[in-house]
């Protein structure tokens, strides 16, 4: 394997260090630094958990799903049930308009071209990651845009790890490193584990960044994007730091429209939810974390299909503030079809309830405040995953008994901040290139109401994701999403 041209040693001499006694898949916790560890003390009694190893994630997930289940059954036996169901969409209704009406945080100033003149060693190191598999449409693009970054070349190191391409990536990669002098190339040989977090994993031991900055091969960089990004990290207490997304080929499908319309419905609620002290989120593609973060939490966890959704529970529960960056955004390639929009949407829903499974004593636990945990529960949990799983009983029970299904006022709730989520996010996006006019307005208004078809898509994934499971074993694999590059771009 190589990087630079050089042969180096194989893969496992750089896996971030394993227990002596190497827990099955799903029990294992990563290692964790013993300066601010919030896992050392009960790292034992969450191994001994009753559930465990890949049936422990099962039988977690079907506990969850025949709790949902059980209760959806209860408040359709009980006359007082539909009244519960309005209660508590009462107090997430209260939790809404602290939401909605929360000032978002006051960003710090980009750095001038005086800071970047000044002394370049009085500015952070930022190491730019990307672990590459089967990207030769796009990778060369992704090269060239990281190596224009404006941040001082020496405070700058760029490495892409070919995660044993079968296509030409490596090809390219190597001639790529030849007219790039700040490109590193790390190959990894067939057969490595871990998928992009043992990438990541691997070559982060390489590379010496106080910022770790990580992309995915189909990301749209801007050059100033570091000037913005690398004064957030002077908040001692800031651990990671997400940029906003976009789609680069929005235009192309309703599809691509409706995930356009998605990223600025999450970029809106992010900067929402870290105003009122909520959880911010890390989303893969634009994430910045600071190494003594990610050592800290014990780098990305190899037992987790979303190494991003995964790596944000970590470090909330290690006290470590996830900040977010509204301007520059990244782009990316939105996927055109419907088959692979389920594909990937089933990845993310499926990683993201995986992380509840893993950690949820660590997220009942005083490791959180009562004001994430409002956020996490109420907002994301309930609303996100227990909801859509409940449906299915309750339209049931409500078809068979010819009543109203007894969750109507939580999914009305939902739709309702889905919608006027998704065009106060637009509107936030657009005011800071041009002047918002009233057709403008318009435009947003009904682009927010055509996208919640869309966005409906949810409420089919989650009950699938749940029910799979709950029912079937899962082996741990990276499944990347297919990149085109010019040919989606239409370029």
């Amino acid at each position: 394997m190589r990087y630079n041209g050089a042969e180096i040693a194989t893969v496992k001499d750089f896996s971030p260090p394993m227990p002596e006694n190497p827990l099955s898949e799903d029990e294992y916790i990563p290692n964790i630094d013993d300066r601010r560890s919030t896992f050392d003390n009960e790292g034992e009694e969450f191994r001994s958990d009753f559930f465990q190893g890949l049936s422990g994630r099962r039988q977690k997930a079907a506990f969850v799903l025949i709790l949902v289940w059980t209760v959806t059954i209860a408040l359709h036996s009980v006359s007082w049930g539909y009244y519960f169901v309005l209660a508590v969409a009462g107090l997430i209704f209260v939790q809404v308009v602290q939401l909605f009406t929360v000032t978002p945080e006051e960003l710090p100033e980009a750095l001038t071209d005086i800071d970047l003149a000044a002394d370049p060693n009085i500015l952070p190191k930022v190491s730019l990651l990307v672990a590459a598999k089967n990207e030769e449409a796009v990778v060369t693009d992704l090269v060239r845009m990281l190596c224009a970054i404006d941040y001082p070349i020496e405070r700058t190191e760029i490495w892409i790890v070919d995660d044993a391409s079968s296509d030409r990536t490596p090809e390219i990669l190597d001639r790529l490193a030849q007219s790039h002098p700040q490109l590193q190339v790390l190959h990894r040989s067939a057969g490595s584990t871990g998928g992009k977090s043992g990438a990541l994993n691997q070559v982060f031991s390489l590379c010496k960044g106080d910022i770790v900055g990580v992309f995915d091969a189909d990301a749209k960089i801007n050059p100033d994007l570091l000037r913005s990004v690398v004064p957030l990290f002077d908040d001692r207490i800031m651990g990671a730091v997400q940029v906003r997304k976009s789609i680069a080929n929005s235009c192309t499908n309703f599809l691509t429209r409706g995930q356009a319309t998605e990223m600025a419905l999450d970029s809106y609620l992010q900067q929402q939810r870290i105003a009122t002290g909520g959880i911010g989120e890390l989303r893969g593609n634009g994430q910045f974390v600071s190494r003594e973060a990610l050592n800290s939490c014990g780098g990305w966890n190899e037992q987790t299909i979303t190494d991003d959704l995964d790596l944000t529970l970590r470090l909330h529960l290690d006290n470590w503030k996830i900040g977010f960056l509204s301007q520059p955004a990244v782009a990316e390639e939105g996927v055109t079809t419907i088959k692979s929009l389920w594909h990937q949407r089933n990845r993310w829903a499926e990683g993201g309830f995986q992380r509840y499974l893993d950690y949820w004593r660590f997220l009942l636990s005083d490791r959180l405040n009562w004001t994430k945990k409002t956020d996490l529960f109420l907002f994301f949990i309930l609303l996100q995953y227990l909801l859509p799983s409940a449906a299915i009983p309750d339209f049931l029970i409500a078809w068979l008994y010819h009543r109203y299904p007894v969750y109507i006022p939580l999914t009305i709730l939902t739709l309702s901040l889905t919608v006027l989520g998704s065009f106060l996010g637009l509107i936030r996006i657009h005011r800071q290139t041009e002047k918002i006019s009233f057709g403008l307005l318009w435009q947003f208004a009904w682009r927010s109401l055509i996208d919640l078809v869309y966005m409906c898509h949810w409420l089919a994934i989650m009950p699938c994701i749940t029910l799979r499971m709950s029912l079937r074993p899962k082996r741990l694999k990276w499944v990347k999403t297919v990149h085109r590059g010019g040919e989606v771009l239409g370029t």
